[in-house]
């Protein structure tokens, strides 16, 4: 089990929850961050600060959010566009640093200035 971020995420990338692991388990991506899900020690401190409700445990997962649980692991599991292989379990964040690549399904999202019509 893990904790999962999601779509309200995207573009905000609020950071509060990287401030508040205490396992150094939530990456950034190029416009989301992604919880790596064999690094979380499910401790849920990460959830009660983030501002825009984007964490969730996965058993808790909204319907509409359920598609970031496997999102969420594919960050690590797949080549990502840019890399020459998976990410995989680097055991922290902040020794890898912003990796500015996102899965395809965040890619695909409409820019958070574009659906406002910025």
């Amino acid at each position: 089990m893990t904790y999962v971020i999601g779509k309200p995420c995207i573009d905000v990338m609020d950071r509060a929850c990287v401030d508040e692991c205490p396992v150094d388990c939530i990456y950034e991506g190029g416009r989301a961050l992604y919880i790596h899900p064999d690094e979380c020690v499910d401790c849920g401190a990460c959830e009660p600060v983030c501002p825009v409700d984007a964490i969730y445990y996965e058993d808790d997962l909204p319907d509409e959010l359920n598609p970031y649980l496997a999102d969420n692991a594919a960050f690590f599991a797949e080549t990502l566009p840019g890399r020459d292989a998976p990410l995989g379990s680097p055991g922290g964040a902040a020794k890898m640093g912003p990796l500015g690549v996102d899965t395809p399904l965040v890619a695909a999202q409409p820019r958070a200035d574009q659906a406002e019509g910025a």
